[in-house]
């Protein structure tokens, strides 16, 4: 793959279209400059204002073209080998590999990462202000009782998992919800703020998956199926999807159990690539 300015403009532009696709299909009145009451504030939320729609947009836009102007004008030729020979071995196509890996290609990561957290911490902004979450967890043992009392005229429940029934039992029995509604409320929180600024994004996601499978199991469906999807796209390209925010340091500096960060130690040559711009990512 041969990346030039005019192909950066162009993943650039496949990006803010990915934004307003997402937000205008599955975000209602988030682009409606209309309402003057919903530009700060929708819904009681601060970050689900309309103005923060066009502000990450325009940040997506700016990130490209910042990018497209750090590129050598005769362009950067991006190759990647056969990582190993082993027999039994199966190789992803390259331009998966980039995808996941490249930092030239992070810019396709900034969409899925402010759709994704924008909704993240707009969730954990109205628990956090809500005495039923952060003060004894009625709210969240109220959502466990619902999820396993059986319907009158089918006898279902919306935890449709026995296993998972006992264990929801087993919490409101043993009066988890006074802890587990203020960890809910802060956990949102941080899993939206994480991916907003690019910080630890793949922890970030990896938890946010974790809260959307755990509310489908107990029966909602809501947004979920949706953000599950995306999200795991984000765990997948954990090493440059946050490339475009704090990760850009944060990675090389803590570094993973195979490449030893700064605090612990020299980073591995192999844990860093140069970038055209003088930069170096994490791989």
């Amino acid at each position: 793959m041969h990346m030039t300015r005019t192909g950066t403009y162009a993943m650039t532009a496949i990006a803010a279209a990915v934004f307003v696709m997402l937000t205008w299909v599955f975000d209602d009145g988030k682009f409606n400059l209309s309402d003057t009451e919903t530009w700060f504030t929708y819904d009681g939320s601060i970050i689900d204002g309309t103005m923060w729609t066009y502000i990450m947009l325009a940040l997506i836009v700016i990130a490209g073209v910042y990018q497209a102007s750090r590129t050598p004008a005769e362009g950067v030729e991006l190759r990647l080998g056969r990582e190993t020979d082993t027999p039994g071995q199966i190789q992803d196509p390259s331009w998966w590999r980039l995808l996941l890996g490249n930092a030239h290609l992070a810019i396709l990561w900034l969409p899925l990462r402010f759709y994704i957290g924008r909704h993240w911490l707009a969730a954990g902004e109205h628990k956090v202000t809500e005495e039923a979450w952060m003060d004894g967890g009625a709210a969240i043992e109220g959502y466990w009782t619902r999820a396993i009392t059986p319907n009158p005229e089918t006898g279902n429940t919306p935890a449709i998992y026995e296993w998972y029934r006992d264990f929801l039992q087993y919490m409101i029995d043993n009066g988890w919800a006074s802890w587990f509604g203020p960890a809910i409320a802060i956990g949102e929180t941080l899993v939206g703020i994480g991916l907003l600024v690019g910080a630890l994004v793949g922890i970030a996601a990896f938890f946010g998956t974790v809260m959307n499978v755990s509310f489908m199991f107990a029966g909602t469906v809501s947004s979920n199926p949706m953000m599950f999807a995306l999200t795991v796209f984000i765990v997948l390209g954990w090493k440059v999807a946050g490339w475009w925010g704090l990760d850009r340091w944060l990675l090389p500096m803590l570094g993973t159990p195979w490449y030893r960060g700064e605090p612990f130690g020299k980073v591995d040559a192999a844990a860093t690539n140069e970038l055209a711009d003088g930069t170096t990512h994490y791989a």
